[in-house]
């Protein structure tokens, strides 16, 4: 298991940052947004990203309009 990260540090330093009386639902969101800014960072660093007028259109082609 020499591929995995330890993250003990980072753990106890996030869970020191949480106000006092934070909840399970407040650690789940911090280690949620966490990731999500690893992974995006991941695929920007790995060229896995488009143009703003790209990402636009994609979203448009998926917003369905009634007819």
């Amino acid at each position: 298991m020499a591929d995995i990260p330890d993250i003990r540090n980072d753990a106890k330093r996030l869970v020191e940052q949480l106000p006092a009386g934070a909840g399970w639902d407040d650690l789940a969101y911090e280690v949620y947004v966490r990731q999500a800014i690893e992974q995006g960072l991941a695929d920007a660093e790995a060229g896995r990203t488009v143009d703003h007028d790209t990402a636009m259109a994609r979203v448009r082609a998926g917003i369905r309009r009634p007819a």
